[in-house]
């Protein structure tokens, strides 16, 4: 049964991907003013003073501007660098921070290293994703981080996944180790989950 769930995921994920990298200039500048605005919208209304979030690539809604504004008006921003034991480190962001290739070529951030544990003190997890589902199951891109990291919280603050619009569907397939949301965020729109309401 695994097997033919993971198939199920890697269809998706390549269509997924071939769409991404479909789209203009044009469009991933305005998916990116979205995305900062909805951020921005439920940063203050959850009333965040500690976040995490990811530096999104060229492909993925962009999370940068967004970034940027959070700690220019004094937000604590965790960014993630992947380690080779499937756990993320965190360093906290900083203005004009330097950014360097990390595993996988992803964009991480270049500064003090803190340990996985350091994301729990965080009022806002703000992570990647490939799709969401309808009952708040992300499919991410197949490498774990996100979902050890969720799993390993021994208080999960809310987790909201930044997608596209068209990335937000009826199913996605779904593993045991595969943790829910709690919402979305895409460059029009921001869903909260009642059902994974943490």
């Amino acid at each position: 049964m695994p097997d033919r769930i993971e198939q199920a995921k890697r269809a998706l994920r390549a269509d997924l991907r071939e769409r991404r990298q479909n789209l203009s200039e044009a469009a991933r500048a305005e998916a990116a003013l979205g995305v900062q605005a909805q951020l921005d919208a439920l940063v203050a209304r959850a009333g965040a003073t500690s976040l995490s979030c990811f530096l999104s690539t060229t492909t993925e809604p962009g999370t940068r501007e967004f970034v940027e504004g959070a700690v220019s008006r004094g937000v604590r921003v965790l960014l993630p660098i992947s380690r080779d034991d499937g756990l993320l480190d965190w360093v906290v962001a900083s203005p004009g921070g330097d950014i360097a290739e990390g595993l996988f070529g992803l964009p991480e951030p270049v500064g003090e290293v803190l340990g996985p544990i350091a994301v729990n003190d965080v009022d806002l997890l703000v992570i990647p994703a490939a799709a969401v589902d309808r009952s708040g199951m992300r499919l991410g891109w197949g490498r774990g981080f996100f979902d050890k990291t969720i799993g390993s919280m021994e208080r999960c603050p809310p987790v909201y996944a930044v997608i596209f619009d068209s990335e937000f569907i009826d199913d996605v397939p779904r593993d045991v180790h595969d943790q829910p949301v709690s919402g979305i965020v895409t460059p029009t729109q921001t869903i909260t989950f009642t059902s994974a309401i943490r």
